[in-house]
């Protein structure tokens, strides 16, 4: 299968089907769910077919032929009418047209500029799976990280305040840690790194023990409650959980929904002089939310952290593999504001980035 940093993702995907004159059924449905995850189509809709995708997984290519034919795939629980219609056009060696057709509106750039930053992006230190409130395994995150040529990537579920989005607590936490250095050991060309995202809370404490924090690789801090608070006390509570010994990113920084399924949501308001400026002191690096309904942190906000001096991290903030391509949105902005590679924590190669995470 082909990577790259930057690689199209029509190419690396199309890598696993029509080899040999053959179509995968199941690659094809997995397929499918990552393009539409990348189009943020509705979650239903995505497990849709990533569970026809797991319901005939262990199937071998002449017993799924033989349940096509005589009917009982059509009659087997988690297939739908579309299902059985990607399954079948695979069996009978065609790329489906299901298939087709999101390929062909994937080949489309998902953000205009930035191609070339893109390109240096190694990795992405913000991402979730189903362990809160993601919709996939940790295994499935990462394989399309390295079908997407990236060199690492941190795992960073919620930490126990978010309770609506699955929290982990720290016994939960711990042992997502050991699945983690399992994973780990099988791989050789991508490093998944272990993190969380922490709350900050109303005080300016960070939502987990400091023993669990400094296990850690990465620590994104964020604000996810009363984003609406006063300024002066919103500005108190920021720059406690900035200054934080082990905070290495500030994550989506004003909060802010532009659009999506959820509305739209004003930003939170804090002085950012301040705040840019105890990230820069503190080493943490400036989030550039890539989530097309975040767009996170606005254009005038990245040019106060520019002028403070802050690094900045381009992440995902993904929730599904097919948004680990969300990159392309964060680049773009990137670019669009001026922000030098050489400040973006992300284009680092993993000796210089952990050195750098390690700071704590």
């Amino acid at each position: 299968m082909a990577r790259g940093r930057g690689a199209c993702q029509a190419t690396t995907v199309r890598g696993g089907l029509g080899q040999n004159g053959t179509v995968d059924a199941a690659a094809a449905l997995t397929e499918i769910a990552f393009w539409l995850e990348r189009e943020l189509a509705p979650v239903f809709k995505v497990r849709a077919f990533r569970g026809a995708a797991a319901t005939i997984a262990d199937l071998s290519p002449e017993e799924l032929a033989a349940r096509v034919r005589d009917g009982r795939l059509k009659n087997t629980k988690g297939i739908g009418g579309r299902t059985l219609e990607v399954i079948t056009q695979a069996v009978d060696g065609k790329v489906p047209d299901y298939l087709e057709n999101l390929r062909e509106r994937g080949a489309q750039p998902l953000a205009e500029g930035g191609v070339k930053l893109l390109a240096q992006l190694r990795g992405d230190l913000h991402s979730h799976s189903e362990w809160s409130d993601g919709t996939t395994p940790i295994g499935d995150m990462v394989t399309a990280a390295r079908t997407l040529g990236r060199e690492y990537l941190a795992l960073t579920d919620h930490s126990p305040h978010l309770t609506v989005a699955n929290g982990l607590t720290v016994e939960r936490l711990t042992e997502q840690l050991d699945v983690v250095a399992g994973i780990n050991d099988g791989l050789d060309d991508l490093r998944l790194l272990t993190g969380i995202e922490v709350d900050i809370l109303e005080n300016g404490d960070l939502d987990q023990t400091p023993a669990m924090l400094e296990r850690l690789d990465v620590v994104v801090a964020s604000v996810h409650s009363k984003l609406r608070t006063e300024e002066k006390e919103m500005t108190k509570r920021m720059l406690r959980g900035i200054r934080h010994p082990q905070t290495n990113v500030l994550g989506h920084v004003t909060g802010r929904l532009v659009a999506g399924s959820r509305g739209t949501r004003p930003e939170s308001i804090f002085d950012a002089s301040a705040v840019f400026a105890a990230c820069a002191e503190s080493g943490v690096a400036v989030e550039i939310n890539s989530r097309p309904e975040r767009r996170d942190p606005p254009g005038r906000l990245i040019q106060i952290a520019l002028e403070a001096g802050c690094l900045f991290s381009i992440d995902t903030d993904a929730h599904a593999p097919g948004q680990l391509d969300f990159l392309a949105y964060g680049a773009a902005r990137a670019v669009a504001n001026g922000v030098p590679p050489e400040r973006i924590v992300t284009t680092w190669p993993l000796e210089r980035l952990t050195e750098w995470l390690a700071k704590g």
